[in-house]
């Protein structure tokens, strides 16, 4: 008995094996008729490349994110630039350094200082949009946040002036360099830090500065040793380095130097 059900489960299981292979793959004409595949071979297949395709999606994805931040160091642009540098009466300090820089690497330099400005005053003017299509820069330096240093829940308050600084610019490589701070801020530098380009901001605070009278001004020598931190920072840290060679000269002249008082708007 037991040899009975043996070979009939043996009947059994090559009939299945036999159809197995017939419905995996087109089989030759048996008998006037055609088997046909029934695509549980293929359906597989394709489960699997699927499943790989997914795979290598979420690889992409991951890798995509990855490049999208700049490759640091990035090359150097060796081009001629022309410079537009805005921002408040820390200008009269950095403004004659960067035009020696300018100077020495072929660059021609606009300084705008507008004394007492703040982030919130750019932001709700249009005079950077007006500079930018009037001198049409290939870079832009800025210098804000010392007048606003203690400004309480600033992060709340400005950030839409800072957007709308960075929204001007647009796609212009640009360094925005930070406050020289005397006393811990409530924020301005954390804001500029989140809200601008990696590689696109310069943080000042924790330096030692040489002040002025007024004890928040770095002195002429020390805001030119300040100027150079910056240009030292660019190769291995900007988004777009630019040509910055050590000038012969402690200062220079910018082309031209755009002044605006307090109470303009």
């Amino acid at each position: 008995m037991k040899r009975h059900y043996t070979a009939l489960w043996l009947l059994f299981l090559s009939a299945f094996a036999l159809f197995a292979v017939a419905s995996a793959f087109d089989m030759p004409e048996i008998g006037g008729h055609k088997l046909k595949s029934s695509e549980i071979v293929p359906s597989l297949t394709a489960v699997e490349a699927a499943a790989d395709s997914d795979m290598a999606y979420c690889d992409d994805t991951t890798s995509s994110e990855v490049h999208e931040r700049p490759a640091f160091p990035v090359p150097c642009d060796s081009a001629s630039k022309t410079i537009l540098f805005i921002g408040d009466s820390m200008l009269e300090g950095l403004g004659p350094r960067l035009a020696a820089y300018a100077e020495k690497n072929g660059h021609t330099l606009y300084n705008v200082i507008w004394y007492s400005s703040t982030s919130e005053v750019w932001g709700r003017s249009d005079k950077l949009r007006h500079y930018i299509d009037t001198l049409h820069p290939d870079y832009v330096f800025v210098c804000l946040g010392a007048n606003e240093l203690f400004v309480s829940d600033i992060i709340n308050k400005r950030r839409g002036y800072v957007q709308k600084i960075l929204s001007d610019i647009d796609t212009i490589p640009y360094v925005w360099i930070g406050p020289p701070n005397w006393k811990p801020d409530t924020g301005i530098n954390q804001l500029v830090a989140s809200e601008t380009t990696e590689g696109g901001f310069f943080l000042s605070d924790g330096m030692h500065f040489e002040r002025s009278r007024d004890g928040a001004h770095p002195t002429r020598t020390s805001a030119a040793a300040w100027m150079d931190s910056v240009a030292r920072w660019m190769p291995a840290h900007s988004f777009h380095p630019i040509r910055m060679e050590v000038p012969d000269n402690a200062s220079g002249r910018a082309k031209r130097i755009f002044v605006h008082q307090p109470s303009e708007k």
